[in-house]
């Protein structure tokens, strides 16, 4: 069966969301199965989910096999499934990984939606349909079923409960994620959001969706989560200390990428106002709401920094001293949050200019602070701490107009985020040579076919 969808477009900020075309698109969806020696459940399996979704997918579908290594009658069933049912096709795979045989079929792809879910069918299939279906409307960029949403249904041990929920607790407290479930195997994505995703997922094992799902949320795309009934597999054969070990060095290389900048994510985000009554307004500087907003973020912590270091060094020198310390402090560090998160500006080149001229910045605010506490000095006399802090909070407000419209028209300008940009690979640079290490073909060591279809055979 042939596909056709929308030309890809080149690496850059992905365009805005849109309702797929699907008159002109024969397979909207494409169901990956990774499987292990799994010849006892794999006919019962596919012939069910084909049975589901021939009676309630609307759309075009086909249902891919990917064989991860198996050394039973696996390679054998799933050809015989790929003759018989014309929705099937089978891809084999000369090395074991989930994140493998998912990064291998999803990048071969052309079906506009990707899906997995694992062979044992622990999730009710009444949910694939609405895990899809914002994927297919153009409001989210990935799908994911969860088992720990509150209208969740789900029977499993208290030993594997815990370790799910203490593993995504882990996810919340180390990476910040807000998803509630990494772990379920029933998720999806948008065809051309893994086109750009994919490359920069390293894992080829089981924490494979949770970087992807954490690449994806600090990216800004938007993940749908659906809550599922999910039923236990007793004779699941993952290895669960093995799993957890492999998932919390995944965490650990995760987030130190994240610290260092290592992950060009500005190749996944999606431009503000996909309504067109948005872009079409005329003079709103671009991206002006998000910079509002990501300064006020960044003001408030630069604030709470400030007023704890003036504490802290108030217990040892006086007013004065400690206001210009604490702020010194504070000021190099709001520069530099405000530079990447704020502004978008990625890399070294211009960092020491940029902390030059955040200072100049910064002794505006050490003048107007200063001044009020030397104003409040010659009134009182002696004031009270809780009065100190009182001006000084209400001397910052009135900094922070002045200093936001600095960076943004003296400090961080269009040019230097436009050369941050590019420095980040946000340019049309192609994804596999581009220089990016995380942006390779799949992996070389896999027997799959040229392009996933019925003409693959």
């Amino acid at each position: 069966m042939t596909t056709t969808q929308p030309a890809r477009t080149p690496l850059g900020s992905l365009p805005p969301r849109e309702h797929l075309r699907l008159g002109q698109i024969d397979t909207v969806l494409d169901v990956v199965i990774p499987v292990y020696n799994e010849e006892s459940d794999l006919e019962p399996c596919v012939r069910r989910l084909h049975d589901h979704l021939s009676r309630t997918f609307p759309y075009g579908f086909r249902i891919t096999v990917a064989d991860n290594a198996s050394t039973d009658r696996t390679p054998e069933i799933s050809a015989a499934l790929d003759e018989a049912i014309e929705e099937v096709t089978a891809v084999r795979l000369e090395e074991k990984g989930r994140g493998r045989a998912l990064r291998t079929v999803w990048s071969l792809s052309e079906a506009p939606v990707l899906a997995y879910m694992d062979v044992d069918l622990s999730t009710d299939l009444n949910a694939l349909l609405p895990l899809v279906a914002p994927l297919i409307s153009g409001h989210s960029d990935l799908a994911i079923g969860s088992r720990l949403a509150r209208s969740s249904r789900v029977v499993r041990g208290p030993k594997r409960e815990f370790i799910s929920r203490s593993y995504n607790l882990i996810l919340r407290g180390s990476l910040a994620a807000r998803f509630s479930d990494a772990q379920c195997g029933f998720k999806a994505v948008r065809g051309d959001v893994a086109e750009r995703l994919l490359p920069m997922v390293e894992d080829s094992g089981w924490f494979f969706d949770t970087e992807m799902l954490v690449l994806a949320e600090r990216a800004g795309l938007r993940i749908h989560e659906v809550p599922v009934d999910w039923v236990d597999d007793p004779d699941s054969t993952v290895h669960i200390v093995r799993t957890a070990t492999e998932d919390l060095k995944g965490v650990w290389r995760v987030g130190r990428a994240l610290a260092t900048g290592a992950l060009p994510l500005d190749r996944l985000a999606r431009p503000f106002g996909d309504d067109p009554r948005d872009r079409d307004l005329t003079g709103v500087p671009r991206g002006l709401a998000r910079q509002v907003m990501g300064f006020c973020v960044v003001g408030a912590l630069s604030t709470l920094l400030y007023l704890g270091l003036y504490s802290l060094f108030r217990l040892g020198v006086g007013p004065q001293p400690a206001n210009a310390a604490a702020l010194l402090l504070s000021a190099i560090g709001n520069t530099a949050a405000n530079r990447r998160l704020t502004f978008g500006v990625r890399g070294r080149e211009r960092a020491v200019r940029h902390q030059a001229q955040g200072l100049v910045v910064f002794g505006i605010g050490l003048a107007l602070t200063s001044g009020s506490l030397a104003a409040l000095d010659a009134a009182t006399g002696d004031p009270a701490h809780g009065t100190e802090m009182a001006v000084l909070v209400a001397a910052n407000l009135a900094a922070t107009l002045l200093r936001f419209l600095l960076f943004r028209a003296w400090v961080f300008t269009d040019r230097e985020r436009d050369g941050g940009a590019a420095e980040t690979g946000g340019g049309p640079v192609d994804a596999g040579t581009g220089g990016d290490r995380r942006c390779a073909a799949p992996d070389q060591h896999t027997a799959v076919p040229a392009r996933l279809g019925r003409s693959a055979r």
